[in-house]
């Protein structure tokens, strides 16, 4: 992909109506437990490649009940110097029917850009089998884009489990659901194309970036739909797509199930999602050539362009232009991976952590802080 790719939320879409989908700044850096139903036995070597249409069919026929189109009505979007009379924005989206450890009733997994400011009398839940439900609660995480929606409904409801997104193998079949373009009850098709995505920027609010890509053909419309493995088990929540013309190009992302089970997890428990931070700015852009003339062999890590005075980065001694390599026993990848490693850590946690400096390596002891306590301050 090139510097000129448009990442799209991929909700807020209707055939006669609803809001555009949500355009976003150009990417410049390329910019179970519980659980209802049942799982699809895996795939085998010897299964006949004749027969991979019918297990895209067994898994589509176990899937569909259970996927949903939302639609949330927002308060007006207030124009600054405007005069005109603001009216309600409509979005719509998709979501499926899950069930979570240790919560009665379901719930519908879904993405927070579709339902966020909605209060839950004005977000309304349409099933496979014609039924309407109005949201009795809703939870939501905007740094991860996870929300879930509360249903009253009497009876059970078909639902879809949950599988184990630390699995998924790159390259493996994958069926992507949900409502693009309001055209509801939609299945696709394409294998998993990457893991571990955090170059990917989609505005401000959504921090936690570890998506899994795919070529399954994702459309507006289809935010909060599932992404679900030959087992018949949704291993993300799709949630948007890079696009030089706002409709699919082959290249899509999902939440991966495993951050939207802690989320929810979380959100259940507690009402929201306890996170740590270390209270430091990383570079978007760490390339070769920085690496060289850091003394580095290779392009790893997280390099540092910011400490914020105050904070507990700046209690264990990290300096701008270090570059964090490890964080306890785990190697740094890059940026968002020290982000989203830091944010899953409890607050007050100790951490050790090797750093490059002056062409050598050091370590340095911190203490992780709490970001619900410092959302002034930007950083992991």
């Amino acid at each position: 992909m090139n510097r000129f790719a448009t990442f799209l939320f991929v909700g807020s879409c209707a055939i006669l109506g609803g809001t555009a989908a949500v355009t976003v700044p150009p990417l410049l850096v390329m910019p179970a437990t519980a659980q209802q139903g049942t799982t699809l036995g895996a795939p085998t070597a010897a299964e006949p490649v004749i027969a991979l249409g019918d297990r895209f069919e067994a898994i589509a026929k176990q899937v569909l009940p259970a996927v949903v189109s939302v639609e949330a009505v927002k308060p007006p979007k207030v124009v600054p110097g405007s005069t005109a009379k603001a009216k309600p924005v409509e979005e719509s989206g998709s979501g499926v029917i899950v069930q979570l450890p240790h919560h009665k009733g379901h719930l519908v997994l879904t993405n927070n850009h579709v339902v966020s400011q909605a209060l839950p009398e004005k977000i309304t839940i349409h099933l496979a089998d014609g039924r309407i439900f109005k949201a009795n609660r809703v939870w939501t995480d905007p740094e991860s884009d996870v929300a879930l929606i509360g249903l009253d409904a009497p009876g059970s409801l078909p639902t879809v489990p949950l599988g184990d997104s630390d699995q998924t193998k790159i390259g493996q079949w994958v069926l992507a659901f949900g409502s693009p373009f309001g055209l509801n009850q939609t299945v696709t098709h394409g294998i998993l194309s990457a893991r571990d995505r955090g170059q990917v920027s989609l505005g401000s609010t959504i921090r936690i970036k570890d998506f899994l890509q795919t070529d399954a053909a994702i459309n507006p419309g289809s935010s909060g739909g599932p992404l679900v493995d030959m087992k018949g088990t949704v291993i993300g929540i799709n949630t948007a797509i890079a696009s030089h013309s706002g409709s699919n190009s082959g290249v899509a992302f999902s939440i991966p199930i495993n951050l939207a089970k802690r989320v929810g997890k979380e959100l259940l428990e507690k009402g929201a999602v306890s996170r740590g931070y270390l209270g430091l700015q990383v570079a978007g852009q760490f390339e070769p050539a920085d690496a060289f003339k850091l003394g580095l062999d290779r392009v790893q890590g997280a390099w540092v362009e910011r400490v914020y005075e105050g904070t507990p980065a700046a209690a264990a001694g990290l300096k701008a232009n270090d570059v964090v390599l490890q964080v306890d026993t785990i190697t740094i990848r890059n940026e968002n991976h020290l982000i989203n490693l830091i944010s899953a850590m409890a607050p007050g946690q100790r951490i050790q952590m090797r750093v490059w400096r002056d062409r050598k390596t050091i370590t340095l002891e911190g203490t992780v802080g709490d970001w619900a306590k410092a959302q002034n301050r930007v950083g992991p």
